[in-house]
């Protein structure tokens, strides 16, 4: 059974799936919660209350510790608050909050997404689904309806013209096509302009199979250090919905890897697509706890163990880094540790309950839920060498395995404990000292590392590989740089996170630089790629030093086309995190130019805006630029060229080292030299 949606309705859960046709069926489904009191004779009363009411009784059920004695109570999240507020939060609560259709699913051994339950852990599939793609031309951010949208469903159509018609044909392109998925771009950002649009109009919108449409609420939420949003959704009833433009998972895995997160984490695709990698492999560790027959707390309540001081600052200390040496390098091997902190979890056996003894013989939760999650991203990342259709379920792997060691150290998660985080990080510091120890023992040179890569030149590299894949009892992968340039901070000591480099497969690696970042406006971008495309063609330093005219042309002429570039290309696209700010800044401006324009910001939106003038701080959306501040976007390009030839300077660096002149001396006089030789403010 192909399951491609579930909700839960009317008092049970609905599942949607494909066997030819697609089809309902409505199974009827109450779970109760679960209860824990520290002294049940305090709460006689209430107990009685909840015998009398919600059917509660006494049972015996399965938590990450052992078992606990207590009582299954059939009813839902308010019984649960209120109890939490009668005991004055006393009580211990489970399965609360477990959303329905997925703990259906897993208590009965059903996998959304996966025809056999065997293959969940598989990276090949096939689907079966019949789709249909609408692209629409329109700006949801100042258009209120759709009346330019492609379509492509066997063949393209275009539709054009008054409202009326154009949503009159859209919907009947999907009552005649009946797929089972849509990809449409802004898909969350228009549905609800659409549903509105209908009704004034008298149309019947034909997304949902049943006329039924669940709803996600928008919000702005603290995620990593920085301020996120997320759209609020309108989703259909029995077809996949997927927004192509605001989905991550999407945009990282494409429609395998939405199915692949969907499979994992028990949840219908439409939710998968629109959840972040952290709310994917919490509902992961939700959906496996539930199969095994362990109950999820509804809020955490094991505490931080009381410490020194001393303790907390010797255990809490991150990841390690090395500062590289800046500079250009031949020859050199990237050992990178796969899935390093969830390998960490595994092999170390650390999880909340077995984190104050990890080598005690009972083996912990967190590492029989993850390894199987480990074992799929090891096979995943061997596949996609020789079949491209892997990559992108190689890529919501990678993500949700990354986030799952984040997720430990959050206050709220229902398998965390801060105690774990730390105890991943320590081990990883000691596997990265362990593994630059191997290498210098081995005659290697270490040029660089973070957290769980590390940089080197010598050789054999698989042997270096082998040993350390031995010691340390992880599994590793290289890459093989031709040449690699590791930039420079301010100070001249080197960045820990901006370089580029020739790997040998003749693709260019790029981190930290314009080409890279998110806010560079395309124009740049492309000069950039470009540059660095020509680069490639080195195979050596001396190779590259003799590409500097081309490269250097490749400058030139886009500063000579920057004043007829189109305004659309100096787009720079930023993640706001407030809506006011004390001083005058750009960021500000821009958020103010939405206001007016009548589009809503909230904190963690993204906005396009163009700088017209940056000394008045005038900017507008990129939508209603037809000008820009030409010389504020030179400078712009200049900071991507001094990234760019910093390469080459340090080519002639080498030069003159190999002729006794001190190393950082001269690389601290790269950061300040223009290639006309003036001298301009430090990167």
């Amino acid at each position: 059974m192909w399951i491609l949606d579930s909700a839960f309705r009317s008092g049970g859960v609905d599942l949607w799936h494909k066997d030819g046709t697609v089809q309902k069926c409505h199974h009827e489904y109450d779970p109760p919660f679960y209860l824990q009191l520290p002294d049940p004779d305090l709460h006689h009363e209430m107990i009685e209350a909840l015998e009398e009411h919600y059917r509660a009784e006494p049972c015996t059920f399965t938590t990450i510790f052992g078992e606990c004695e207590g009582y299954r109570v059939f009813a839902g999240r308010p019984v649960a608050e209120a109890i939490e507020q009668q005991t004055q939060f006393a009580a211990q609560l489970f399965n609360v909050d477990v959303r329905r259709d997925q703990r259906f699913m897993a208590e009965n051994g059903i996998v959304p997404c996966c025809a056999d339950p065997d293959d969940r852990f598989s990276p090949l599939f096939e689907h079966g689904l019949d789709s249909m793609e609408i692209r629409i031309r329109d700006d949801p951010d100042r258009d209120q309806t759709c009346s330019d949208i492609e379509i492509i469903c066997g063949r393209t159509e275009r539709l054009h013209g008054q409202e009326r018609e154009v949503l009159a044909d859209l919907f009947g392109l999907i009552a005649a096509s009946d797929p089972d998925l849509i990809l449409m771009t802004d898909a969350d950002r228009w549905m609800s302009k659409l549903q509105v649009r209908a009704r004034v109009l008298g149309l019947e919108m034909q997304f949902s199979r049943n006329g039924k449409y669940r709803t996600m609420d928008s919000r702005s939420y603290w995620s990593y250090g920085r301020v996120e949003h997320k759209e609020a959704a309108l989703i259909p009833d029995g077809r996949i919905l997927i927004d192509t433009e605001q989905s991550f998972v999407y945009r990282e895995g494409g429609l395998a890897g939405v199915l692949m997160a969907s499979r994992l984490s028990g949840l219908s695709p439409n939710l998968a697509s629109r959840f972040t990698p952290g709310t994917l492999i919490s509902s992961y560790e939700t959906y496996e706890a539930v199969r095994r027959g362990i109950v999820v707390p509804f809020r955490k309540s094991d505490a931080e163990v009381l410490r020194k001081f001393a303790a907390l600052k010797a255990a809490d200390r991150g990841g390690m880094m090395f500062q590289p040496e800046p500079g250009i390098f031949e020859e050199v091997d990237e050992i990178d540790f796969t899935s390093m902190y969830p390998s960490i979890i595994v092999l170390a056996n650390l999880s909340p309950e077995t984190i104050r003894d990890p080598e005690q013989g009972r083996r912990g939760f967190l590492p029989i839920a993850l390894e199987p999650l480990l074992d799929l991203r090891i096979r995943a990342k061997q596949l996609k060498k020789t079949d491209p259709a892997i990559a992108g379920i190689d890529a919501v792997l990678k993500w949700m395995l990354v986030t799952c060691f984040g997720y430990t150290g959050y206050k709220n998660a229902k398998f965390g404990r801060i105690e774990v985080h730390e105890g991943i990080t320590g081990r990883s510091r000691d596997i990265l000292l362990q593994t630059k120890d191997i290498a210098e023992s081995m005659n290697f040179r270490v040029l660089h590392g973070i957290v769980d890569c590390l940089w080197v030149q010598g050789s054999p590299v698989t042997a270096l590989q082998e040993r350390v894949d031995r010691e340390t009892g992880l599994p590793t992968e290289l890459e093989h740089f031709t040449w690699i340039v590791f930039l420079p901070l301010n100070d001249g000591l080197g960045a820990y996170n901006r370089y580029y480099g020739r790997l040998s497969d003749g693709s260019v690696k790029v981190r930290g630089i314009a080409a890279r970042r998110h806010d560079t406006p395309e124009y740049i971008r492309t000069m950039q790629g470009a540059m660095l495309a020509v680069m490639g063609k080195a195979t050596t330093i001396a190779e590259l030093g003799g590409l500097w005219d081309q490269v250097h042309a490749i400058y030139q002429n886009a500063v000579q086309q920057l004043p007829s570039a189109p305004a659309q290309e100096m787009a720079i696209s930023r993640r706001i995190s407030r809506l006011t700010y004390a001083h005058r800044c750009i960021e500000g401006a821009a958020v103010n130019a939405y206001r007016q324009c009548g589009v809503p910001a909230a904190p963690g939106m993204k906005i396009r805006y163009v700088v017209l003038d940056a000394r008045t701080y005038r900017v507008v959306p990129a939508w209603d630029a037809d000008h820009f501040d030409i010389p504020y976007y030179r400078e712009l390009m200049e900071r991507a060229w001094i990234e760019i030839t910093y390469a080459f300077r340090a080519f002639r660096v080498a030069g003159k080292e190999r002729q006794g002149v001190p190393a950082l001396r001269m690389q601290q006089q790269i950061c300040t030299e223009q290639p006309e030789g003036r001298v301009t403010q430090k990167m």
